[in-house]
């Protein structure tokens, strides 16, 4: 009686959205403004009135749709058990849980999806290049890689060449010595140097990019020195080019890290010294990703270089003088996302390899090389001191010219600098001024026809338009336009930099770490501060946590660094990085208790902070840097303990929540009293010493903190306990099972099995224990998903895989091992579960019986620990019956989604792509998606075909300058998720490439998991909590919150009244079939109203801003919408109180 009730409620409900939205559609038709075009016939205003009529009718079709399929939920699945309320069985063997009477809907408006199905226009991408090309490294000559160069004497008659010399010192915070020592050592000196040998003539000229190490010298130097180097930044005899806090990877880095460290680099230059950078400058990166040029765009920079680009793809582009160019955005069909790009065209960014094509004539005019160095030129013939100027400025001027003449203006750019140069006086005077007699003779002889001098980056883009007639940023006439990115580097021979995509996967798992639990900190931090400004109350709130903010934003910023998240630094320098970020991870977990202890307290009145008296304990801890999290135990008691639960994701969230109990008498209660199904499962902590597991599922408000109460308690019918079944290979072992919680044990046999959900079955191998197959629960279909681990050894010859290189000695084999695997197989009614054990890696299938994105998707978990191993990576890889062909598809930093081909002319190593946060492969009819918690190598070597490289162990060097193999690998745990996608009937494949919806909420929810934060008992009682929900409505569910950042005061320990909101848009590929995403889903076309977004403060200012918070626009009224394209990255200023 009772479910036809509810059934009867829930479709009256349908009728009433029905008629109301009818209702609406025609009442939006009658007062459509009339046309503009007083001719146009009547016929023509009521064939756009029936079209938009029709556009809303499907609009309302999907509501409705959603709302029946929730309904349906309800009552054909048996979603409500038959006593209406305890967790039950179905006939088919899954688990039905009670229904929380929440139906929810999505409703993607038809005009958010039209962006990516929008026909592209014939723009030349990086795929095509690599079509073209032959890659046959023929030998070029002088320049090796390239070809030769000739000119005529006379083709600067009319227009002299314009030489910009740029000085610069590339500056590694951290690779062979830590950040620390490089500065003691080598940086601190330089930064000495340039204080008095700039001054001395102000011709000269010099940039600098890394602010960490500029900022730690400002913070030693004396006010003499600080108002000396103001001097030379303002008179443009020094550039702060790129301005990041480092020069950052763009192979492994996620977008929010690359974002933050540019705002920490050019805060800290706005507050210190008042400059703010134009042009990117980025020698050493491994490859370079198009989400850069997006990034710098955004923080208003017109131009940028780059250098270490595949050899053969320089040089097609000097053939075709086209490296200079303007970098666009796939996606951009105009020219908004335009950047003016110089690509360096030789080897590397050293002195010999800068001035022209040949490098033994360069190395002659490297000063620092005069006889008596400590450096030589490999090419046996050493620089001379400048006396004899005609001989040798003739000579220098002949390398000017060919070197010009891969390039489309008579302004030519001139790097001299290498790694950590200029750090001793001598060296300026030697560089400095051999180069300016060479400069006083070339620019004294008209009949040399050429302006040689020192100059910043800048000078030279600046020189560039000009010489075209443009404005700086705008594309000069007739320069090409490109799209895509440069993966992957090669910088010689077969030899790839696709190794360090993986290298070390134990720190870029930590990295990703630490990003979620910063975006985290500074969401409730910022919150927190505003709650406590509003109620009076900041004096009592420890708003000196922002100290902690900086630190960890400057950590994580470190480790963006191309040496620290790519796995190719020392060992020692490894253990530093992981040393500050473990301290950045343990004040930002100190952040967030803070914060969310103010915020749930029910009566601010009697808020009081304690340092040394925490109201809450963090979710997990980690003993070492190099030591795997360890959940906190919560000790029950009859009394209730309370549990925060912080959902750092900016949609509600129905999900599972796991924490570990001491009891198995657990109860959980929300916070209105109401009994929630709990599944009860073992974690054994030692051979004698057994914890529970608690599972239970929750409903959380958009970035906000839920409270919940567990109880030691008798038995509840609600909490069941997990039923888990051994498979073990032979006779002869014995399991031990001890109640509550007993295990049972059968022999292995070859049958497969299977482990379902009411979204999912899944089968696996009888022998193997790994995943074989995917069936959803609205396809008849069951697809082939079968796991597969193989490894790759390195070749014999004398070049093997090293931090940077992948040198296989072939194709992979299986991965094999004398025992068969003991395979546990876990079910219950919230999850249930595959482990299986091998000798080097455990894998866990997880599947949440849940509605909504939580449960549509496969959580992996892959442990690994391959210490024993030598010359050994081990992969994971997915066959299926996709019919993918040659194509697959990567994300870049977690942005944007770049198509890949396999090309067979390549070899194995050069096929293989960072995958930061995902890849898929497709066809008409399916979509297979793997998402990454941690950044790896990827590739699909055959059709159908997906394969991730898990851990690296190399025993040897790749001589490219670290000097150590890598073999200090760790226990690692990589995370996975895995979603297979239909396409729908009407849903055509479009041109540009973008994940759907649950595409985009599944990665988020991987990334940004839930912290269960427990209260702790206090010795007179718990103060009342209660649920915190920040936001009065709810985003766009095509809108990401990517920070809610707290800007900076002159106060380094406080933060200024505002806050920097950064969103980006998601762009949606609405071709694959709708799913319940499990909370309500609508999209505006953009359209976001900020004064009413959070509940409980009032906006008092909203500023657009550029992306870095250096430039601003007029503020806009309070009450206006803002607007945002799809693949829109958007910065404002808000004053919330």
């Amino acid at each position: 009686m009772k479910l036809k009730k509810q059934v009867t409620v829930c479709g009256g409900a349908i009728f009433c959205v029905a008629v109301f939205s009818l209702y609406l559609m025609l009442d939006r038709v009658q007062h459509d403004p009339p046309a503009r075009d007083g001719d146009l016939p009547q016929i023509s205003v009521l064939q756009n009135r029936i079209e938009q009529l029709e556009q809303l009718l499907e609009e309302n079709h999907q509501i409705i749709s959603h709302i029946k399929d929730s309904v349906l939920e309800l009552t054909d699945t048996g979603a409500i058990s038959p006593s209406g309320h305890l967790p039950f069985r179905s006939a088919n063997g899954s688990w039905v849980l009670p229904f929380d009477g929440r139906p929810t809907f999505l409703s993607v408006q038809p005009l958010d999806c039209q962006f990516t199905i929008s026909e592209l226009f014939a723009l030349p991408q990086m795929l095509d290049v690599y079509s073209l090309l032959s890659f046959d490294n023929v030998d070029g000559g002088v320049w090796k890689q390239g070809f030769e160069i000739t000119y005529e004497p006379n083709e600067w008659d009319d227009e002299p060449l314009q030489v910009f010399v740029v000085p610069h010192s590339h500056n590694d915070p951290g690779w062979i010595k830590t950040f620390d020592k490089y500065y003691n050592d080598q940086t601190q000196h330089i930064f000495n140097n340039m204080v008095v040998k700039l001054a001395e003539d102000p011709r000269r000229k010099f940039i600098w990019s890394e602010i960490s190490f500029f900022a730690k010298w400002w913070e030693s130097a004396d006010v003499h020195k600080q108002e000396a180097m103001r001097k030379l930044i303002l008179s443009g005899q020094l550039e702060m080019v790129t301005g990041g806090w480092v020069m950052t990877d763009e192979a492994s880095a996620h977008y929010f890290a690359m974002i933050d460290q540019l705002i920490e680099g050019h805060q800290w230059l706005e507050k210190n010294l008042g400059v703010t950078p134009r042009s990117g400058w980025a020698v050493d990166p491994f490859g370079y990703s198009a989400t850069m040029p997006y990034l710098l765009k955004r923080a208003n920079m017109s131009s940028m270089l780059i250098q270490r680009v595949h050899y053969s793809i320089k040089k097609h582009f000097a053939a075709t003088r086209s490296l200079e160019f303007m970098w666009r955005q796939t996606w951009d069909i105009e020219s908004g996302t335009d950047m003016f790009c110089h690509m360096m065209p030789f080897y590397s960014y050293d002195v010999p390899h800068t001035c022209g094509p040949d490098p033994k004539i360069c190395c002659q005019f490297d000063f620092k090389r005069l006889p008596g160095s400590r450096v030589n030129c490999p090419w046996k013939v050493p620089p001379r001191a400048i006396t004899d100027n005609v001989c040798r400025a003739g000579v220098l001027l002949d390398q000017y010219r060919k070197k010009s003449k891969l390039f489309r203006s008579k302004v030519l750019l001139v790097p001299l600098g290498d790694d950590f140069r200029f750090d001793k006086p001598l060296e300026w005077d030697q560089q400095y001024f051999n180069y300016q007699k060479l400069f006083d003779y070339m620019n004294s002889h008209p009949e040399m026809h050429v302006k040689a001098q020192f100059a910043t980056l800048t000078d030279y883009f600046n020189a560039v338009y000009k010489a075209n007639g443009v404005a700086p940023g705008t594309r000069p006439p007739d320069y090409p336009v490109l799209s895509g990115d440069f993966f992957a580097y090669a910088d010689r021979e077969d030899h790839y930099w696709s190794g360090y995509y993986t290298s070390r996967p134990f720190y870029k798992n930590l990295d990703r770490v630490l990003e979620s639990h910063l975006r985290g900190a500074e969401i409730l931090y910022s919150l927190a501060v505003a709650h406590a400004r509003r109620a009076g109350l900041e004096g009592r709130y420890p708003v000196s946590d922002y100290s902690l903010l900086t630190d960890a934003r400057r950590n994580i910023g470190l480790f963006q660094h191309h040496d620290a998240i790519t796995g190719t630094a020392k060992e020692a320098v490894v253990i530093d990085y992981g040393n500050r970020l473990l301290g950045s991870l343990v004040g930002l977990k100190r952040v967030i208790i803070n914060a969310a202890h103010f915020l749930v307290i029910k009566n601010k009145d009697i808020y009081r902070f304690y340092q040394t008296e925490p109201f809450l304990e963090t979710d997990d801890r980690r003993a070492t840097q190099d030591s795997l999290p360890q959940r906190t135990l919560i000790e029950l008691e009859s009394s209730p303990r309370y549990l925060v639960l912080f959902n750092p994701v900016e949609q509600e969230r129905l999900c599972v929540v796991t924490v570990l109990v001491n009891s198995a008498r657990v109860r959980v209660l929300t916070e209105d009293g109401q009994t929630l199904p709990v599944q009860l499962s073992a974690q054994w902590v030692s051979a004698i010493e057994m914890s529970g597991e608690a599972s239970f599922m929750a409903r959380l408000p958009a970035l906000g903190l839920a409270v919940f109460h567990l109880y030691d308690s008798a038995d509840s019918p609600m909490t069941l306990r997990s039923d888990t079944l051994l498979r073990i290979p032979g006779q002869g072992q014995s399991i031990r099972g001890l109640d509550p919680l007993p295990v049972r044990s059968q022999t292995v046999d070859a049958q497969p099995f299977y482990i379902q959900s009411q979204s999912l079955t899944l089968g696996f191998s009888g022998t193997t224990g790994l995943l074989e197959s995917i069936r959803r629960k609205d396809d008849p279909q069951e697809v082939r998903v079968q796991i597969q681990f193989l490894t790759y050894g390195t070749r014999p010859s004398k070049d093997k895989s090293g931090a940077y290189l992948f040198l296989p000695d072939g194709n992979a084999k299986p991965y094999s091992q004398r025992e068969a695997p003991v395979v546990r197989v876990v079910e219950g009614p919230l999850f249930a579960e595959v482990v299986a054990h091998y000798q080097h890696f455990q894998q866990t299938v997880r599947i949440h019986n849940v509605p909504g994105v939580d449960g549509l998707s496969l959580d992996i978990t892959t442990m690994l620990d391959i210490r024993d191993q030598n010359n050994k990576e081990l992969a994971m890889r997915l066959v299926t019956d996709i019919q993918s062909g040659d194509t697959f598809y990567t994300d870049l930093n977690g942005f944007q989604i770049q198509p890949r081909r396999y090309f067979q002319k390549l070899p194995l190593q050069a096929n293989f792509y960072p995958m930061p946060a995902m890849a898929y492969i497709q066809d008409s009819q399916y979509r297979l998606t793997l998402y990454t918690a941690q950044a790896l190598g990827v590739s699909s070597l055959a059709s159908g075909q997906l394969e991730v490289i898990l851990d690296r162990r190399l025993m040897q060097d790749d001589n490219r300058g670290l000097g150590q193999g890598l073999k200090d690998n760790k226990r690692t745990a990589n995370r996975f998720r895995l979603l297979l996608e239909r396409r729908s009937s009407s849903g055509k494949q479009s041109q540009t490439y973008f994940p759907s919806l649950l595409s985009h909420m599944t990665s988020t929810i991987l990334n940004h998991e839930v912290l269960a934060l427990p209260v702790l008992p206090w010795k007179h009682g718990v103060p009342s909590v209660r649920t915190f929900a920040p936001l009065a409505g709810t985003l766009p569910c095509d809108f990401h919150l990517l920070n809610l950042r707290s800007i900076q005061s002159l106060d380094a320990h406080s933060p200024s009244p505002y806050t920097a909101l950064l969103l980006h848009r998601l762009a949606l590929d609405c071709g694959l079939e709708d799913q319940n995403p499990g909370f309500n889903c609508t999209t505006t076309q953009g359209q976001l109203s900020i004064s009413g977004l959070f509940r409980g403060l009032d906006l008092q200012l909203l500023q657009p801003m550029s992306l870095s918070l250096m430039h601003s626009q007029p503020p806009l009224s309070n009450d206006s919408s803002i607007n945002l394209e799809p693949m829109e990255i958007s910065a404002y200023k808000l004053k919330l109180c």
